[in-house]
């Protein structure tokens, strides 16, 4: 057969691995400056607003050394590690919205990319602006879904450790996690890439979970696949930039890298903001590798379900496929 069009960063035909891959690392080189400006915004502001967080409220010397101290009180380790938990929770929110944010408007920039089109940050963040709302409201509701089935996997433990039998119920307890675990995981496959159709389509949160539900249907451990594969290439290549950055505030603040690795060195601003500035660059990588892989996972299961570059190539205006009806979507 004749080569497929390929109008943008992707042969508009069903893709193989490393042509999903090459993808997002292609939509990154090809329009760096909208991609970059992007990530870069997002992960300044989100990691300015948790160096600030764990500067000023949540650096409590207290608690961590409660933690540390062996003789220590149940009550003082229970409000120490009731601190620590609501501290990791408020940060993880944070970095949630901001990756929110990112995955929305590089949808947006990848969805054009594979039209060959250029798009300013102006631009996306103009079409993607109404679906954010929504795009909050379903990264929610999942989170929700796994912590739910998460809990209803340890809650008969609890009850057997409630009845006095410690022992039987922890064990039951961590049985039921792994097995909920291995549900949950299943669930959030089955919706990974509802993300990309309530931006692309402008569907509810509802109809992005059944439309991604109906695409992994039969490729669950594909999608399953590339996406830990995509996961595993973006943390080990932010990890190489962010650990030299992590060691390098270790020693130059507190009791150096010996008091960090033993977890006795205060966390004071010099390492924060040092730490930060690596978590920065490690975003940078990290987001438009984590957004772009998912959304031409999301197109090229379009493609193989639906004929999608068909309408791709007629949107592109390749020659060859301006015949046919109007495209619907």
């Amino acid at each position: 057969p004749p080569p497929a069009a390929k109008p943008g960063v992707i042969p508009l035909r069903p893709l193989g691995v490393g042509e999903i891959l090459d993808g997002a690392v292609s939509t990154m080189r090809t329009y760096w400056r909208t991609v970059l400006g992007i990530s870069l915004t997002v992960a300044v502001v989100t990691e300015v607003l948790v160096i600030l967080l764990q500067g000023l409220v949540l650096n409590d010397s207290a608690g961590t050394e409660a933690l540390n101290d062996p003789s220590a009180s149940a009550d003082e380790l229970t409000r120490a590690l009731g601190e620590t938990m609501l501290g990791s929770t408020v940060v993880f929110l944070i970095s949630l919205i901001g990756t929110v944010a990112a995955t929305a408007l590089l949808t947006t920039v990848t969805s054009r990319a594979v039209l060959g089109r250029p798009v300013t940050t102006g631009e996306a963040w103009r079409d993607a602006r109404p679906q954010v709302p929504r795009l909050f409201g379903l990264i929610f509701l999942l989170l929700l879904i796994t912590f739910g089935v998460l809990a209803v996997g340890a809650l008969p433990g609890i009850l057997v450790a409630a009845t006095g039998s410690d022992g039987g119920g922890i064990a039951l307890a961590i049985l039921g996690v792994l097995g909920a675990g291995v549900v949950a995981l299943w669930l959030m496959i089955r919706f990974s890439l509802a993300s990309p159709a309530l931006m692309l389509e402008k569907q509810t949160i509802v109809k992005s979970m059944s439309r991604s539900t109906k695409l992994v249907r039969g490729s669950w451990w594909r999608v399953l696949g590339i996406q830990l594969l995509a996961g595993l290439i973006a943390n080990i290549v932010a990890a190489i930039v962010v650990i030299p950055f992590t060691f390098l505030a270790a020693a130059l603040s507190g009791e150096g890298v010996g008091g960090f690795v033993n977890g006795t060195g205060d966390l004071g601003w010099t390492f924060l903001i040092i730490s930060g500035i690596g978590s920065v660059i490690g975003s940078m990588i990290t987001f438009p590798i984590s957004a772009g892989v998912t959304v031409l996972l999301y197109i090229d299961q379009r493609i193989r379900r639906e004929a999608l570059d068909l309408e791709l190539a007629r949107a592109a205006g390749v020659q060859g496929y301006n015949t046919g009806p109007t495209p619907g979507s």
